[in-house]
């Protein structure tokens, strides 16, 4: 167990890390950029970028040892320690100074989210449970609330145009997860059962679409406004989409739930915080005019 306690921490600095470099180059590229191929394209030409792309890999690697070692539910509440890694890293960066606002919103977003976790203690599951129609009707409705995030994301201004961005990037990639479960039982398989199966494929379209959805919400604005709706997104669909899908079970009932509630009510209350946070309007500023 302290393996895997070790290790999710580590891929929790590993992934802060990473991150703070992909939107430190991301942020410098023009809005004409954003949603496009060619931001990828610009993006890869970058050593920095591809370092923290590389990072990331690593992060997984570390990711991986800790699933080895200990059960989901106690490396994922570690692994959004990013959070706290994250933010605090991105200012001193941007040279900026968290006050009270954005500290106590950066751990309500991480306390909430490992809370949320805990409590549900999702489990369980099979990859091969749910037939073509059952997987229809949940592409269809992350579609949805990707569309919804990306048309919020046209009409909004400020950090909360990050955010927006972020919920499409964290519903995408909520979805790559299970794709990804539903891909490693068919590779048990063997390699011709897993590359005659639509899931693989599909799961190759949402990793491309989800990294051009999270590199557009870097470059769209500061980290504390994206990262944090990314980080709570992600699992959250994750966990919804499993239990839908694979028949994965959560823990429920008095008070199971309303510790679930109540975390995801921090959440929300700790991304409200820093979307309204004048020191990340003021960093999203020196953003758009380049400067820092």
């Amino acid at each position: 167990m302290g393996i895997a306690v070790l290790s999710s921490l580590a891929a929790g600095m590993c992934f802060a890390v990473a991150g703070v470099m992909q939107q430190w180059v991301a942020s410098a590229r023009p809005d004409t950029e954003a949603l496009r191929a060619r931001l990828l394209g610009r993006l890869a030409r970058d050593p920095l970028w591809l370092g923290g792309i590389g990072l990331a890999v690593v992060a997984y690697g570390f990711q991986s040892l800790a699933l080895a070692f200990g059960p989901l539910s106690l490396v994922q509440p570690l692994i959004v320690a990013e959070l706290i890694f994250a933010v605090p890293l991105s200012a001193r960066v941007h040279r900026l100074r968290l006050g009270r606002r954005e500290w106590s919103g950066t751990l309500a977003v991480a306390a909430g989210l490992a809370l949320a976790l805990v409590s549900a203690r999702p489990h369980g599951g099979d990859p091969r449970a749910a037939g073509l129609s059952a997987w229809l009707v949940t592409v269809g409705a992350i579609a949805a609330v990707v569309c919804g995030a990306l048309a919020a994301a046209r009409v909004a201004t400020g950090p909360r145009r990050a955010s927006a961005t972020a919920l499409a990037a964290g519903a995408v990639m909520g979805t790559q997860s299970v794709l990804l479960a539903a891909t490693v039982e068919r590779l048990r398989h063997g390699p011709f059962t897993a590359l005659t199966a639509w899931q693989t494929y599909a799961l190759v379209a949402a990793s491309a679409g989800g990294l051009l959805l999270i590199q557009s919400a870097f470059q769209q604005g500061p980290l504390a406004a994206s990262m944090p709706v990314l980080d709570a997104t992600e699992p959250v669909v994750a966990v919804t989409v499993g239990v839908f899908l694979l028949d994965e079970s959560i823990r429920t009932g008095l008070p199971v739930s309303v510790v679930t509630v109540a975390g995801l009510a921090l959440v929300a209350a700790g991304i409200a915080a820093l979307d309204t946070s004048p020191v990340i309007a003021a960093a999203h500023g020196r953003h758009r005019t380049g400067d820092g």
